[in-house]
């Protein structure tokens, strides 16, 4: 199972409102629980099974942004997070911010990395407007639908 699938099967899990999921397949078993609270995902891997040591490629196709949602506070929407990772302002250390406070953005354009399984997925907004705020520190943990930014709409 692909990072595509189980971002797929975990949006199905939180929009279906079922509370529990379990999946297995050969060597793989996923298992997600809701119960009105984050999504608590468990994923185990037999211990013979070999691991690769050496790190995986950047993921060439980016992830749109879980669906905006709209603040109760002065009609800002909230960039959430697809997946459970670690949160990266820039595609490096080296390099500049994708976005900074009071830059407009376009739908589409990509606003951070998620690292999830040493894949690195660029999330995209899905509106367009100008970040007012930055609500995750970078390098951080997230988790699946966490709030990320919030942007004014234009």
């Amino acid at each position: 199972m692909d990072i595509k699938q189980i971002q797929d099967l975990i949006k199905f899990v939180h929009k279906s409102g079922v509370n529990e999921v379990s999946i297995e397949e050969n060597d793989f078993k996923i298992t997600i629980k809701t119960n009105q609270a984050p999504t608590v995902v468990t994923a185990s891997i037999p211990a013979a099974t070999p691991v690769a040591a050496a790190p995986a490629p950047v993921a060439a196709t980016p992830v749109a942004a879980a669906a905006p949602a709209v603040s109760e506070s002065d009609n800002h929407i909230t960039i959430k997070s697809p997946m459970i990772g670690t949160f990266y302002r820039s595609a490096s250390p080296d390099k500049p911010s994708f976005v900074n406070v009071g830059d407009e953005i376009k739908a589409g354009q990509v606003v951070c990395v998620v690292e999830a399984m040493k894949l690195f997925n660029e999330i995209e907004a899905e509106i367009s407007g100008r970040i007012v705020k930055v609500l995750v520190d970078n390098a951080s943990p997230i988790e699946y639908d966490q709030p990320l930014f919030l942007v004014e709409p234009v």
